[in-house]
């Protein structure tokens, strides 16, 4: 009876044990259809086909998300690529596996009565963080305007994409940056599209997914489990639409119908991928665009930031052709 006592205190332990290296959180730092293959992946119960006890946890800022990366309190982050490059190079260990969307997707709204970006001149912007892609992607237009986003207008800082629509709603900023689904029930209530940056075709990983060197190095099956899982997240919201747009209200907190229809057609039909390639143009311009403020970044090379074994496994595995056949 002791040896039996002995035995299923050793059995509970090594369970405890197992699921504990099982657990997997993955975090992801804007309210935005480009994670929708997480989003669906996780509803849909694909992270616990694959044996994880997952947890999705929304960070608002992809600089903060990169130093909690850094930290271990999480161990995938789904964030812009520049925030990923800067804490590289300032010694973090960490790697992209894949990007969730390759361009940046991004408008700048404002009243209607705003007819032109130079209206805007000593007025101000909300952006989410400086450095996010939403950052980035404000500084890019400006500067496509000849407007220097230093002096010629005023960038704040805002955080969440609900706290810049809602500063542009009550009148606090003039304009505001947006993206899917929000742009959508901006048009809605009547705010006009000023700029699109979205049209502007730049590369750009919008958002990335990071890891640490070490989970590389010590659980390298965690990350192919993890992206075999995301890439089922991504076919199952292409063949089930309307459980993608009930997780796509779930995760944004949007009930609008049309605004949720019009978001699930734009990310499936023109943006999100059926597996997260990466695109090394864009990894070039987010190193680029991370150069003006990180010297170091000047002689780096963009291959030096990404690990593409895990996507490489993918293709190879078979896969993709035995979900899109």
């Amino acid at each position: 009876m002791k040896k039996l006592v002995i035995a299923l205190l050793i059995l509970s332990s090594f369970a405890t044990s197992a699921s504990a290296a099982d657990r997997l959180r993955i975090a992801y730092s804007s309210i935005s259809a480009a994670y929708l293959g997480i989003w669906v992946a996780r509803d849909a119960g694909l992270f616990a086909r694959e044996g994880f006890d997952d947890q999705i946890i929304f960070i608002p800022s992809a600089t903060q998300l990169a130093q909690v990366l850094v930290a271990g309190d999480v161990d995938i982050a789904s964030l812009g690529g520049g925030p990923v490059m800067a804490a590289s190079l300032s010694g973090a260990d960490l790697k992209v596996i894949g990007n969730n969307v390759n361009k940046l997707i991004f408008s700048i709204h404002t009243k209607p009565e705003v007819k032109s970006l130079e209206e805007l001149r000593g007025k101000r912007i909300a952006v989410s963080r400086f450095g996010s892609a939403a950052d980035i992607a404000a500084r890019t237009a400006l500067r496509k305007n000849n407007m220097d986003p230093a002096k010629d207008v005023i960038l704040m800082q805002l955080g969440t994409m609900s706290n810049m629509f809602g500063a542009l709603k009550s009148g606090a900023v003039e304009a505001s940056v947006v993206s899917p689904p929000t742009q959508f029930l901006s048009e809605k209530l009547g705010f006009k599209e000023i700029v699109s940056i979205t049209d502007l075709d730049l590369a750009y990983p919008n958002p990335s997914m990071a890891v640490p060197g070490e989970l590389i190095r010590k659980k390298p099956e965690v990350i192919e489990r993890f992206l075999r899982a995301y890439v089922r997240g991504v076919h199952r919201a292409r063949i089930d639409r309307d459980g993608a747009i009930k997780t796509l209200a779930k995760f944004t907190a949007i009930s609008d119908t049309a605004i949720l229809n019009r978001t699930y057609d734009f990310y499936m039909a023109k943006v999100i991928e059926r597996a997260p390639y990466i695109n090394m143009q864009g990894m070039q311009n987010a190193l680029d665009d991370v150069a003006r403020t990180v010297p170091a970044a000047k002689n780096a090379k963009p291959e030096q930031f990404v690990d593409l074994r895990f996507l490489d496994r993918i293709e190879k595995s078979g896969l993709l052709k035995e979900l899109y056949r």
